[in-house]
Order: structure tokens, then sequence, then C-alpha cells
């Protein structure tokens, strides 16, 4: 065959997503639910994650691979060769990382979606890797919480490649929109975003659970009610504490994000840098076991809120 030929070949290829070979860095919650979604519609999909390397970390992630056709791999670069499509979905701090582990075996012309909650300043250090490594790089904005929309949730993309790639993840079931082919306005519209969301969970906990302690909750949330009447504040609380405590290290380390993204706009990130401390608070009492062995049944999924403020009540005023 001709180097012509070979190349007509490949852009046919690229312009096939069903017949990608995907590549997944992390292989958490999100990289599980994109596996899922795109095993079932026949894609292959391999996936490495730093859990991996841990014999006790590993087994439910191998279970999960057998279980669904996922070709596990032993390392970000293992990975990136054989992948037309690569989507980073790790915690913020590694997103440059990540980057500069594939760039150097990535495969001619990959796509590179960089899904993780990272920084303008972050993504655009990231791009500059995959880019010049013949990649094609786009930032990737998640907007809401993944589980409950799966594969569809709201992404927005950003980059030179991002009108490129809209229509191609698309039709495997992604609801992608573009931002921008300016790289770091899709994540700056996150960042902005999480200094909101973030920081209202955060706000609940602190104040929830000090009500709590003070027995004056039913007062506080009947207040909540009067001034918000649109939002169930039991309902929403549970779902923010269980949250947190189940991922709060991973959100802990997107809010230093944003604090860096609030720094680069001239402003001190008061609020932001709060926020991170209290996810990180909650995400080392769920280290300590405060609301059970993680993994367990009990773990984070109690519908009332006030199980897990009591817990947190209990260790940090030293109650048996």
């Amino acid at each position: 065959m001709s180097q012509g030929s070979t190349k007509t070949t490949a852009l046919k290829h690229m312009k096939n997503p069903t017949g990608w070979k995907v590549g997944l860095v992390g292989y958490g919650e999100v990289g599980r639910i994109l596996a899922e979604d795109l095993r079932a519609q026949g894609v292959a999909v391999s996936a490495y994650d730093i859990k991996l390397d841990n014999s006790a970390s590993a087994a439910p992630l191998h279970a999960h691979a057998a279980q669904h056709g996922v070709q596990l791999a032993s390392s970000s670069a293992a990975l990136a060769p054989e992948s037309d499509f690569i989507v980073s979905a790790v915690t913020a701090s590694q997103t440059v990382l990540v980057a500069q582990a594939c760039a150097p075996a990535l495969k001619p012309g990959a796509y590179f979606l960089d899904f993780n909650s990272a920084s303008p300043n972050a993504k655009q250090r990231a791009a500059s890797l995959i880019d010049g490594a013949g990649g094609r790089y786009v930032e990737g904005a998640v907007m809401t919480s993944v589980p409950p929309h799966r594969i569809k949730v709201p992404l927005l993309l950003g980059g030179a490649f991002a009108a490129e790639l809209a229509p191609l993840i698309n039709s495997l079931g992604f609801a992608a929109k573009v931002a921008s082919d300016k790289l770091g306005v899709a994540s700056a519209t996150k960042m902005c975003r999480s200094v909101m969301i973030k920081g209202l969970e955060a706000m609940v906990i602190e104040s929830f659970t000090t009500a709590r302690h003070y027995g004056v909750e039913d007062a506080v949330i009947a207040s909540l009610y009067e001034t918000f009447p649109g939002i169930d504040w039991e309902k929403q609380a549970a779902y923010f504490f269980q949250r947190v405590i189940e991922h709060g290290r991973r959100r802990s380390e997107e809010v230093r994000e944003v604090a860096e993204t609030v720094r680069d706009a001239g402003l001190t990130p008061w609020s932001a840098s709060g926020t991170a401390e209290r996810q990180a608070w909650v995400a080392d009492g769920a280290d300590l076991c405060w609301f059970g062995e993680k993994g367990s049944p009990e773990f984070a999924r109690s519908a009332n809120w006030r199980v897990e403020a009591d817990r947190m009540l209990k260790h940090v005023n030293k109650k048996d």
C-alpha cells in the first residue's frame, strides 16, 4: 500500500468513531461509567489507573474490566500508542502529568480529551505537550455530576480541535458543545461555576453540622425553605454530604485549581481556598473511617444527612 493510501485509510478511520480504540487514563467513577457506555456500543476500550499499581486497590478494577471487556494497561504511556482517542479523567493535580506521560508515545493525530477539572493555565500547559507531540488536544469541562447523566453529561469543549471532535464523540453518545476555539474558555466556565457549586457543598456541610451541634437544624432549614423555596434542602443536604464524603479528595484538588483560576484573575480566592480546606477535611475524615469503611454498603449512604453530621461531631468533639 502506498503512503498516500495509508494516509487516506487513516483519515477515514479517524472519522469513524465506532472503530476507534479508546484509551481511558483514570478508571475511577467517571472512567468506569464511560467504559461501560462505550463498551455497550462495541467500542474497544483500554484503561489505566494509578490504583492498578496497588494489589489491594487493583482488585475491583480488574473485576470491572473483566465484566465489561476493558483491556487494562500497565501505564499511561503504554496505553497511548494504541489509542485513537484518549480521555484523561484523573484528579486535577495529575492533569499535566498525564499529558507528559502520554505525549511521547501518542499515535500521530490521536485526539486527547482532557476531562479534568483543572485551571485554564493547567489546560494550556497540557495542550502544548499533546499538540507538540503531534496529537490533537481538546479541553473538556464537565458541567455537572456525571453519574445521573453518564456519557451524556453536559460537556463544554475548547481548543483548535474542539469543533472537529464534537460531532465525532457525540455520535458515540456524548453531549458535547463547543465553547470556543480558544483554550481556557471552557475550563474557566467550569472553574467559575465550581466556586458556587463546590462552595455550596462546603457551606451546607459546615452550616448544617454546626446547626446540628446547637440543636437548631430544623429552624435553619425552615428559614432556608422560606428564602429559597425551590430547593429541597433535606434532599440536597443528603446528596452534598454523600458526594463530599465519597469524593472530597478529588473535589478539594479541583477547588485548589479553582483558587488558582481566581488568583490568575487578580482576586484573592478567599471563598475557594476555604472550600478546598473544608472538602479536604471531610476527605480526611473519610480516610479515618468516620463514615464507615470505604467500599462497605453503609459508607456515605445515609439518606439522612444528620447521621453523617453526628459522625463528624463525634470525632471533632472526641465523644465516645
